[in-house]
C-alpha cells in the first residue's frame, strides 16, 4: 500500500495512533465511529490493511490487543503531507534543532534494504553485461536527465530537450539566461568529479564537501561557508546564521555519515540534513542531492536522477523536515526515485 492511496479513514486511524500508542480496538473504533458514523466492520477492514502494510503494529490478543504505529523511530512515522499544509497554525521548529542526531539511525526497514540490494545487483549486472558504447550512452542520459531535473527544482526554466542539445552539442537555448546554462553545466562537471573521485566518498572529509559545492556553483556565487543569515522561502525555518556554529554542525553531520554503515542509509542522512544545515549561501540542495549520489557510487549503488520527482512535492517534504524533523515522506520520496532507477536506466 502506497500512502498516496491510503484513504481518509485509515489517515485518521494513523493520526489518533500517533497521538495515543498502544490503544485498543474498541477504543480506536469509538473514536472514528462516533465522530463519522463508520461501521466497525469498516474500521477493522481499514485496520487489517493497514496492519498487513506495516503501517500499524499489533501487540496482545484478544481483550489485551493493543495498537500502535509500526514505525518506532519518530523521525519515520506518519505525516499527511497534505493536510499538514492544509493547517494554517501549525506548530513548528523555527531553528536547527540538533538533536535530530540522535534518531539519525536505523532508518531503512528489512523491505527497504531489501530494495536497495537489488537495485544495486541490477546496476553491478549492467556494468558487466551492457556493451561499453550502451553503458556509455545510458550514462550519459541518465547525466542528461539528472541534470536537468536537479536544476529545474532550483528554478531552471531549460526544458530537457534543451538540456540534453547543451550537454551534448554545448549549444545554449535561446531565451535563458546564461546563469541557467552554466548551472546545468556545473551538474555535468560535478557528476565527472564524483566518478573520478569515486573512492574518496568512501569516507566523507570536510574538502569533499566544499569542493563538490564550489564545482556546483561555480561561476554563480562565491563558495565556502556562508557567514550570513539566510531565509528559505515557504517557512519561517532560520538555518543557524553563525559561520562557527555552521561549520561545527557540517562536521558533526560528517562524522555522523562516516560512523553510519549502510551506505544508502549514509546517502538519504546527506540528501536531507545538508540541506537542514544549510551551509552555504546558495547551492545547498543541488550539493545535498550530488553528495547523496556520491556516496551511493563510492559504494557501487546506483545513483538517483530525481527524474519523475514532482518539483512542489520535493519542496514540500524539505519543508516539513526543516519544521518539524519528520522523515517519512521525505524518504518515501526518495524510494520513488530508487524504484524509477531501477525500471529506467542501465538495462
Amino acid at each position: 500500500m502506497n500512502d498516496t492511496n491510503l484513504n481518509n479513514r485509515q489517515k485518521q486511524i494513523l493520526l489518533i495512533l500517533k497521538q495515543k500508542s498502544n490503544i485498543s480496538r474498541q477504543e480506536l473504533t469509538g473514536k472514528i465511529s462516533a465522530k463519522k458514523g463508520i461501521s466497525r466492520i469498516t474500521i477493522i477492514r481499514d485496520l487489517n490493511d493497514l496492519i498487513i502494510n506495516k503501517f500499524v503494529k499489533v501487540e496482545g490478543k484478544g481483550k489485551n490487543t493493543k495498537y500502535g504505529l509500526f514505525e518506532t523511530n519518530s523521525l519515520l512515522t506518519y505525516l499527511d503531507l497534505d493536510g499538514y499544509f492544509i493547517e494554517e497554525d501549525r506548530v513548528i521548529k523555527k531553528r536547527f534543532d540538533v538533536s535530530v542526531f540522535g534518531h539519525l539511525n536505523g532508518l531503512y526497514s528489512p523491505d527497504e534494504i531489501k530494495l536497495w540490494e537489488k537495485s544495486k545487483k541490477v546496476f553491478k549486472e549492467a556494468q558487466e553485461k551492457l556493451d561499453p558504447s550502451i553503458y556509455k550512452r545510458e550514462l550519459e542520459r541518465f547525466v542528461i536527465e539528472l541534470s536537468w531535473k536537479s536544476s529545474q527544482i532550483e528554478g531552471n526554466t531549460y526544458s530537457l530537450i534543451e538540456t540534453e542539445t547543451l550537454i551534448k552539442q554545448n549549444i545554449r537555448a535561446s531565451g535563458h539566461s546564461d546563469e541557467e546554462a552554466v548551472m546545468i553545466l556545473n551538474h555535468k562537471e560535478a557528476f565527472g568529479v564524483i566518478l573520478d573521485k569515486k573512492n574518496s566518498f568512501r569516507k566523507l572529509d570536510f574538502s569533499d564537501i566544499i569542493q563538490l559545492h564550489q564545482v556546483l556553483t561555480r561561476g554563480l556565487i562565491t563558495s565556502g561557508i556562508r557567514s550570513q543569515k539566510v531565509r528559505i522561502s515557504g517557512t519561517q525555518y532560520e538555518p543557524l546564521s553563525d559561520k562557527h556554529e555552521i561549520e561545527k554542525m557540517l562536521r558533526q553531520l560528517i562524522e555522523h555519515v562516516n560512523k553510519t554503515e549502510y551506505p544508502p542509509e549514509k546517502a538519504l542522512i546527506l540528501a536531507i540534513m545538508l540541506a537542514y544545515i544549510q551551509p552555504f549561501a546558495d547551492g545547498n540542495k543541488r550539493t545535498s542531492r550530488m553528495l547523496s549520489n556520491a556516496v551511493l557510487i563510492a559504494y557501487n549503488f546506483p545513483p538517483l536522477s530525481y527524474r519523475s520527482i514532482n518539483v512542489n512535492e520535493y519542496r514540500n517534504v524539505m519543508i516539513v523536515f526543516y519544521e518539524t524533523n519528520n522523515l517519512y515522506n521525505f524518504k518515501h520520496l526518495y524510494l520513488q526515485q530508487l524504484q524509477y532507477v531501477i525500471e529506467n536506466y542501465f538495462q
